[in-house]
């Protein structure tokens, strides 16, 4: 059962921005140049930006360590491999303290200037306040078409409906961020997780701009193992379309063999089909073929659950009051009944580096 979190009159103007980077390096200066004139307008709030370095091979995790020098209100997470975007995100999210936290992009795709809308709606008592994309002009033709279909899709056959034209970009109140962490999945849909859990939501609407450095790290198939994820995370409806293809099938096969006993018994015309029997078998083959990789990504599924390996490993952190175990790695996993309980199974002896914070 997830406790109940009252809702003080006045919220705490407590907000912590979460931000995954994987080699976005050449962008790092620019994103914090857009960020910073943003905060400098909301003098009554207490702010981090934690940044989880997904396992970059560029120099991004020196320029972020540049910026939690300068800034003491950087944090950072440095990941031990590129886990993938959904895993940095949950790490930012497990990490977060704010009352509200808002997981955004590091290309700017995301204007920091939507922050002050989202935070407005938080302060009138919404716990979930929604980024919507009213022009997507800055992506390609081939993105927004499949993106449609895909939303469409995905709201037709799962049990909990995604919002259309909605990313990552979303301001969370703390008890939504707290029931999050108690979701056990180590295969992670984030767009489906925030939709499950609920909660009073609102939105606000702005226009996405184009990438402001760098390349996309999405490319087309990643977008369609991901679409793929998003649809074995949340519905079983796909095994049960095949379950109908199989009857409707077979009813076809019934109806065709009838009518060639009767054509044969009425009028003693063979029917010669070595063509069309061997059409018949590599459909019927290919069904089969498709039904079983549809039943291996569910099987995989239970796989990996099983074994319950972590969603990610923080080497290191840096920055806030993370400063004093900079140079400790440490090893998480998730443990107990609940997943927002945490521990640290191994923790090695303390390495010590020149210029290190103890």
């Amino acid at each position: 059962m997830i406790p109940n979190h009252p809702i003080p009159p006045a919220r705490q103007k407590h907000l912590s921005i979460v931000v995954p980077f994987f080699n976005e390096g050449p962008g790092v200066e620019a994103f914090d140049a857009a960020l910073q004139p943003i905060l400098s307008a909301l003098p009554d709030y207490q702010v981090e930006i934690v940044c989880v370095d997904d396992g970059s091979t560029d120099d991004t995790l020196e320029r972020l360590l540049a910026l939690a020098t300068t800034d003491g209100r950087y944090r950072l997470l440095e990941l031990s491999r590129n886990f993938g975007k959904e895993a940095a995100l949950t790490a930012g999210i497990d990490a977060a303290r704010g009352a509200a936290v808002v997981p955004m992009d590091a290309d700017l795709q995301d204007p920091p200037a939507v922050l002050r809308q989202l935070l407005l709606s938080w302060e009138g008592g919404a716990d979930v306040v929604l980024a919507r994309r009213t022009d997507r002009s800055s992506d390609g033709l081939l993105k927004r078409t499949t993106a449609e279909w895909f939303y469409r899709m995905h709201n037709l056959v799962a049990d909990i409906a995604i919002p259309q034209n909605v990313g990552d970009f979303r301001l969370m109140d703390r008890q939504v961020v707290e029931a999050l962490k108690r979701l056990p999945e180590r295969q992670r849909f984030m767009k489906g997780l925030f939709s499950w859990v609920g909660f009073r939501t609102e939105y606000v609407h702005y226009a996405r701009g184009a990438r402001a450095v760098g390349t996309t790290k999405f490319p087309g198939w990643k977008l369609w193992n991901f679409a793929i994820e998003g649809f074995t995370s949340f519905s079983t409806a796909p095994l049960r379309i095949w379950t109908y293809v199989g009857l409707v099938g077979a009813a076809c096969t019934a109806l065709y063999g009838a009518a060639i006993l009767i054509r044969t018994l009425a009028f003693g015309v063979d029917v010669p089909g070595y063509a069309s029997l061997l059409l018949a078998i590599l459909f019927f083959g290919s069904l089969q073929l498709i039904s079983l990789g549809l039943l291996g990504e569910y099987i995989g599924r239970i796989y990996i659950e099983s074994k319950q390996r972590p969603v990610y490993i923080v080497r290191r952190q840096y920055g806030g009051d993370a400063a004093r175990d900079a140079a400790r790695p440490s090893l998480w996993r998730r443990t107990g009944s609940h997943a927002s309980r945490w521990s640290r199974p191994f923790v090695p002896p303390v390495q010590h580096h020149a210029g290190s914070t103890q």
